[in-house]
């Protein structure tokens, strides 16, 4: 089954530094829980992303497993939106696109992830019982971050 998350959060900032930070995929590691280990394994030749840019992480999910999680820019505006596309990882499918719209109080951030567990009904029982809370967690603790970095 494909499964969809939609958050929103309304950042105090102009566009060009919510567009620098975002576009940043070193940033990636600052906005996911600690206890994750996200670690930015490509040695990337731009410190912003651009269409067909392909990054390796490696990232601990869930009961210290480490795996492997590679994603492709599939698309790029600059300062409007950007697309992060799994190519290799734990999701059959995962794909997260990530809105900026500059407003008289900064700039509405929106992320939108289209995503599907592998193995079907057992992949479907898997998302109900981990996978939804902590992709919850995970957004929750983003949205945190990004609270303290441009909202206080």
């Amino acid at each position: 089954m494909k499964y969809k998350l939609h958050r929103k959060q309304q950042l105090k900032t102009d566009l060009e530094t919510a567009w620098q930070f975002f576009s940043s995929p070193y940033n990636l590691a600052v906005l996911t829980p600690a206890s994750m280990k996200f670690k930015v394994r490509s040695a990337l030749d731009s410190a912003s992303i651009y269409e067909g840019m392909q990054i390796d992480y490696n990232v601990t999910p869930l009961w210290g497993i480490t795996m492997g999680w590679q994603t492709e820019i599939t698309q790029v505006v600059p300062l409007r939106s950007f697309t992060d596309y799994q190519k290799k990882g734990p999701y059959k499918l995962w794909n997260h696109q990530h809105d900026f719209v500059e407003n008289e109080h900064g700039v509405l951030m929106t992320d939108t992830i289209d995503y599907e567990l592998p193995f079907g009904l057992l992949g479907d029982c898997v998302h109900r019982l981990l996978v939804k809370k902590k992709l919850d967690y995970i957004f929750d603790h983003r949205f945190k971050v990004l609270e303290e970095k441009f909202n206080t």
